[in-house]
C-alpha cells in the first residue's frame, strides 16, 4: 500500500481540490511531487498527507503560502530531531481541544510522536499537525490515536467531563469536534457521561469516514437529509436516504460515506460510550 503513488488528476480528487491547485502549491514551493520516467507528477503517500495538511492550513486556519511553509518546516524539523519527552507539562485542566490533550498524555506517558505514529500508523508529519491544530486526521485515525491511549473520542473531547444526567441542548446550540480531513463534522446532543453518545453527524459532499474502523458497542443511526452508504465487513453495502434507520454491532468493521451533492444530516448513537 505504501508504493502506490497517484497522478496529479487522482491525488487533487481524493483531496479535493483541481489539479491546477497542486500545481500552485508546487510553485508556491509547498509541494514536490515525485516524477515518473516520463515527467508526470506523482503522490505517495507520505505526500498525500502533505496535501491534506496543506489544506486545512490553507481553508480553515487561513494561513497564506508563506505561513504554510514555516508550518511545515518547523514539523519537519520536530520530525527529523524528534521531540524531547521533557518538554514543559501542560494542566490538562486548560486543555480544550482534542490535538493538545492528545500532546499532553503522550508527554505524560513518556512517548515520542514518532513511537505513536509507529503503533497508529499515522502519518508522522500528520500527527505532529493534529497536535497543535486539531485537524487533518480521519475517524479511523482518531479511533486508533484514542485506543493508543486507552482513551474514547468523546472523552478526549470533553462530552464525558460531567457527572450529571440530565442534558438539555437547544437546536441550532451544538458544540462541534473539529472536523475531519474529508469534511465530517460531530456535534454532540447530549453532555456529561452517559451510557449513549448522541451525535449530529453533517457530512460535506463528498465526505467519508476515509476507511473502516471498530470498536466496542453497537449504533444506531437515523438519516434526517441527504443520503448516505454505510459499507459492513468490507462485502456489505447499505445505501440509505431520509427517513431510513440503521442498527447495527460497532465490533464489525463499518465504514460510510455521502452519496449526496449536498450535506448529509443523521443523528447518530453509539452504546455504551466507546466511540
Amino acid at each position: 500500500m505504501d508504493d502506490i503513488r497517484f497522478k496529479i488528476t487522482e491525488a487533487a480528487r481524493m483531496i479535493g481540490v483541481s489539479a491546477s491547485t497542486l500545481r500552485l502549491w508546487e510553485s508556491q514551493g509547498l509541494i514536490e511531487p515525485l516524477r515518473s520516467a516520463t515527467g508526470q507528477r506523482l503522490f505517495d503517500q507520505a505526500l498525500m498527507d502533505r496535501l491534506k495538511t496543506i489544506g486545512w492550513l490553507r481553508t480553515e486556519k487561513g494561513l497564506n503560502p508563506a505561513a504554510i511553509r514555516e508550518v511545515l518546516k518547523d514539523e519537519a524539523e520536530t520530525s527529523i530531531a524528534g521531540e524531547a519527552t521533557t518538554a514543559p507539562q501542560i494542566d490538562a485542566i486548560t486543555v480544550s481541544s482534542i490535538g493538545p490533550k492528545i500532546r499532553h498524555l503522550r508527554r505524560e506517558a513518556g512517548r515520542t510522536l514518532q513511537s505513536v505514529a509507529d503503533e497508529t500508523g499515522i502519518a508522522l508529519s500528520l500527527l505532529s499537525s493534529f497536535e497543535r491544530i486539531s485537524q487533518g486526521l480521519s475517524l479511523p485515525a482518531l479511533h486508533a490515536l484514542a485506543a493508543c491511549f486507552g482513551t474514547t473520542l468523546s472523552a478526549l473531547s470533553g462530552q464525558e467531563g460531567g457527572e450529571h444526567r440530565q442534558s438539555l441542548v437547544r437546536a441550532g446550540q451544538w458544540n462541534a469536534w473539529p472536523a475531519t480531513a474529508s469534511g465530517v463534522t460531530i456535534q454532540p446532543l447530549a453532555e456529561g457521561r452517559h451510557q449513549m453518545e448522541c451525535h449530529r453527524f453533517v457530512l460535506a459532499p463528498g465526505a467519508s469516514s476515509e476507511g473502516a474502523y471498530r470498536h466496542d458497542g453497537e449504533e444506531f443511526l437515523h438519516v434526517l437529509q441527504g443520503r448516505m452508504q454505510i459499507v459492513l465487513d468490507g462485502d456489505q453495502f447499505f445505501d440509505l436516504s431520509a427517513g431510513d434507520s440503521f442498527y447495527f454491532e460497532s465490533t464489525r468493521f463499518h465504514a460510510w460515506r455521502n452519496l449526496s451533492e449536498a450535506e448529509t444530516v443523521l443523528i447518530w448513537i453509539n452504546t455504551p460510550a466507546t466511540f
